[in-house]
């Protein structure tokens, strides 16, 4: 998939032959302006043949996947991009380079002069080599290298034909051959037998690839299709042509006619409709469209072939924005299969010639592991399932299954479905697409992907393209919803709003992309346990999983290394960041989070490329100075680290729009200095692409530039007194993107006083001392508040209710008073309520009707509360309940209460 590779360096010259790049090579090279010229305009050459190169291979792509010779030329193509990728990391090198060593003085001097203009020589001559390496690919291609012709549908690859030949046979399976199933056959059989509406209606099977959605159409169409008057099934796919569709549907319905369609061989779309209208317009259907990918085709023939007589067309799709053309209350998504339905289908398919298809006892253990791994995907059960059917049923076999699973997955014939239905999906990703999914496959099975911070590395790799007013961030989560609604990524969970929160990649389909990763030199994994101490030498990026021996030998033969992240947090780490300085001076990504780095080599500056450095819940204590030469840097992470001021220079990086810097003070955050934030004395307005900013240390000079920071997104400050009340509420209200805000007041006797906040705000903390009137400058777009120490002395449920979409509310040591009251119909969206550290707190009144949607609550060191509040019986959507650091008393008047039925379960903790 080599258009991965050449859509980053198309980018990467876009950036090099951009109006900054240009104009910083003009200053510097005023001197050698027919030579910059000229190699510019070569570099542009390559843009130019590079882009049709990609959307060439785009085309191709899928109908060429088993003509070796053009996998060789595609091989020395993606070669070829990556050499060119390193020349413009070392151009852009070097004509960023000139602030830092001062050239201009040596060109003035006459001393330098010499050196700048080879080095300029130096990397034309290497422009000009690719240039020419480029051309004779081309050469190349005509002479040796023929591939299909792009245009022609009919001429399917290898892939589709399977994936159709499968679909073939899912059609036949039995009623006894599906498992767990039967909620959702059941669900589609009352859509088809319903006949109360007098319309047709189109219902939508959605799920990722292998999960079954062709097998229980079938299972049900056979059931069912004598009960219409004429039925159809017709196989869409990706490369469908909607002529051939039309002759397919016209020739299954007549199939049981007497009348004939005559001859439809010749006829254009526009005679095919009306044959297929005239045919169906007093008849009651059953159609079945299989595998529909587009939102374009899913209108094309549903909306053809309404007719009003209750009919019913089925569509199977595993694209979410072709199931989200669907009525909601007809679309049936499929899931995984859960624990002990997949454990049947594996023993049904496995052992189907015992008695009762039971499992050796012997073999159990193994193959709950292996089924396990399967992740309950049906495909992937049954054709693991088919290929153990004819091992020898010996633990030692089973074994050696088990341990080379992702092998088998990937070269076994086999196993060849699982592979050529899920490799479908990434072949028809959109190219930068294919990038964020291959760099998710690089993280361990199981890992959970946080929005923000894949959004962050996403953006600093490279993936993210421009798209129009909106934020690399923005279009970032554009990326992870497609993907999601492709079934290429899994949503874990949402926030209480309802925006996505946390994904993680299916295991089988992570096994299929790792493959692709190694096979166009993406990036590579290491895990020592799984590695046996061998680290593959190609791979611009490097995700370490487990690593415990000495780093040096491990990543110093990677070549071209351009990015890593290391997950495990053991891992020997004194000479790590040395090492990597040296090693490639173009590196993009230093994901090094968690590791007990002490000391930032001061060589960190010379790393020109680098947009993200994380080094959160580190030991660092200083930054150097050389810090400020980071000019590309996006992302700057030393949170919970032993930071307390940054270097002056940090306000030159206007590139920075991301900053994290808190450090943790106590490891009990109930206390108001249990944390602080950084200085920045001087400079912050330079930083107006900020949109992260946590956490700074108020100031009179930090807190008057903040309105220069428009493009926040999340601010949190420390140390706010009284006097800088009125500047930061003028700061804060020219604020219109800010959707996070964290107060913390200077100490527990200051009284924050609020009186403006930025329109859109969504979540609001304020930590400290508080008096009845904070609330007034709360706007109505609010969904989570926390108010923590605050010393309301009145009850605060009066006013906080006001904010009607609120969906999260915490209250942390914030009210002294005895009594709280939630009366009916308020809070009607609030799904989260966090009670901690109430002192005083003695009754609890929830009456029926509040919170109808809470789905949380959480009662922590109430110590005054010596009954269980009654109204929590109300509370019929909890899916939580906890009740921590109790006594033991409570803890068994808790437990008194569930066995007389008057209480749920719930989860506690015990005082210390």
């Amino acid at each position: 998939m080599a258009e991965v590779v050449i859509l980053s360096v198309v980018i990467k010259i876009g950036v090099a032959l951009g109006k900054e790049a240009v104009k910083q090579a003009s200053l510097q090279f005023q001197q050698f302006i027919t030579q910059l010229t000229e190699l510019q305009g070569r570099m542009d050459r390559i843009r130019r043949e590079l882009r049709l190169m990609h959307g060439f291979l785009c085309g191709v792509d899928i109908r060429n996947r088993r003509n070796q010779t053009y996998e060789i030329w595609v091989q020395e193509l993606r070669m070829l991009a990556h050499e060119i990728e390193d020349i413009m990391d070392e151009y852009l090198y070097f004509v960023g380079h000139k602030h830092d060593t001062g050239w201009g003085t040596y060109l003035k001097k006459g001393c330098k002069q010499p050196n700048v203009l080879i080095s300029l020589n130096r990397i034309a001559s290497m422009v000009m080599e690719a240039e020419a390496n480029l051309g004779h690919l081309f050469l190349v291609k005509s002479r040796w290298v023929s591939v299909v012709d792009g245009g022609n549908s009919s001429n399917s690859s290898d892939i589709v034909e399977r994936s159709q030949h499968l679909a073939s046979a899912s059609r036949s399976l039995g009623e006894e051959d599906l498992v767990g199933v039967d909620e959702d056959r059941e669900q589609l059989e009352t859509w088809l037998r319903d006949m109360h509406l007098d319309c047709s209606v189109v219902i939508v099977l959605h799920g990722m690839g292998g999960l079954g959605k062709t097998a229980l159409a079938a299972n049900v169409y056979m059931k069912e299709r004598e009960k219409f008057d004429c039925h159809a099934w017709v196989f869409v796919s990706q490369t469908y042509s909607t002529k051939d569709v039309l002759k397919r549907l016209i020739t299954e319905l007549y199939k049981e006619s007497e009348d004939t369609p005559g001859d439809i061989t010749n006829l254009e779309i526009d005679g095919l409709q009306n044959i297929l209208i005239t045919f169906i317009a007093d008849k009651k259907y059953l159609i079945i469209l299989d595998d529909v990918w587009t939102p374009k085709a899913f209108d094309e023939f549903s909306t053809l072939i309404r007719n009003g007589k209750n009919s019913r067309l089925i569509i199977t799709t595993r694209e979410g924005d072709v199931a989200a053309r669907a009525t909601p209350d007809r679309m049936l998504t499929l899931k995984d299969l859960p624990e002990d339905k997949a454990w049947d289908l594996f023993c049904k398919t496995t052992f189907a010639s015992y008695a009762d298809h039971e499992c050796p006892k012997d073999l159990k253990s193994l193959s709950e592991e292996i089924v396990l791994r399967c992740k309950g995907l049906p495909l992937a059960i049954v054709s693991v399932g088919s290929l153990l059917r004819v091992r020898e049923k010996t633990v030692e076999e089973w074994r050696r299954i088990n341990d080379q699973l992702g092998w088998e997955l990937i070269n076994n014939p086999m196993l060849g479905d699982v592979r050529n239905v899920l490799h479908l999906s990434y072949i028809y990703l959109p190219t930068q697409l294919k990038s964020c999914f291959l760099y998710c496959s690089l993280f361990p099975e199981g890992y959970l992907f946080g929005r923000n911070m894949l959004a962050r590395l996403w953006t600093a790799e490279g993936f993210i393209e421009e798209r129009g007013a909106s934020t690399f961030e923005q279009v970032a989560e554009g990326y992870m919803k497609e993907l999601v609604q492709r079934n290429m990524l899994q949503l874990v969970q949402r926030n209480s709003f309802g925006r996505m929160k946390m994904f993680r990649m299916h295991d089988i389909l992570r096994e299929l992309a790792i493959d692709l990763c190694r096979n166009d030199l993406f990036g590579v994994t290491y895990d020592e346990d799984k590695c046996a101490g061998s680290l593959e030498k190609d791979g611009r990026r490097l995700v370490v999983h487990k690593l415990k021996k000495h780093i040096e030998r491990s990543i110093s033969s990677v070549h071209q290394l351009r990015s890593i992240t290391a997950l495990d947090k053991s891992m020997p780490s004194l000479t790590l960041l040395p090492l990597l300085c040296e090693m490639s001076t173009y590196m993009t990504v230093l994901e090094l989070s968690g590791l007990p780095i002490v000391n930032i080599p001061y060589a960190i500056g010379d790393l020109f490329n680098l947009r993200h450095l994380g080094l959160r819940r580190s030991k660092v204590k200083m930054l150097p100075k050389s810090v400020e030469k980071l000019s590309n840097l996006l992302t700057l992470d030393l949170s919970r680290s032993d930071i307390d001021e940054l270097p002056g220079g940090i306000v030159k990086l206007k590139k920075l729009r991301h900053l994290f810097a808190q450090k943790v003070k106590y490891l009990n955050g109930r206390f108001l200095l249990s944390s602080s934030g950084v200085s920045i004395r001087s400079g912050l307005g330079n930083l107006t692409n900020l949109q992260t900013l946590q956490s700074l240390e108020a100031q009179d000079e930090s807190v008057r530039k903040l309105r220069e920071l428009r493009q926040l997104r999340s601010l949190r400050l420390f140390n706010v007194k009284r006097v800088y009340h009125e500047p930061l509420c003028e700061s804060l209200v020219e604020m219109h993107f800010l959707s996070k805000l964290h107060v913390i007041a200077s100490d527990e006797n200051e009284v924050l006083l609020l009186n403006a906040l930025p329109p859109n705000l969504q979540k609001l903390n304020l930590t400290g001392k508080l008096d009845k009137d904070s609330f007034q400058a709360v706007g109505r777009n609010l969904y989570s508040l926390r108010l923590s120490l605050s010393q309301l002395i009145e009850d605060p449920l009066p006013s906080i209710s006001l904010l009607s979409n609120l969906t999260e509310l915490f209250l942390d040591g914030a009210y002294n008073g005895e009594k709280l009251v939630f009366l009916a119909e308020l809070f009607p969206n609030l799904k989260t309520l966090q009670l901690r550290d109430l002192h005083n707190l003695k009754q609890l009144d929830i009456q029926e009707g509040a919170m109808v949607t809470l789905e949380k609550l959480s009662l922590v060191n109430l110590d005054s509360i010596t009954e269980i509040p009654p109204g929590i019986k109300f509370l019929v959507t909890l899916r939580y309940l906890g009740f921590h650091e109790i006594t033991q008393d409570f803890l068994t008047l808790l437990r008194e209460c569930v066995r007389n039925g008057g209480m749920r379960q719930f989860w506690y903790t015990l005082r210390a």
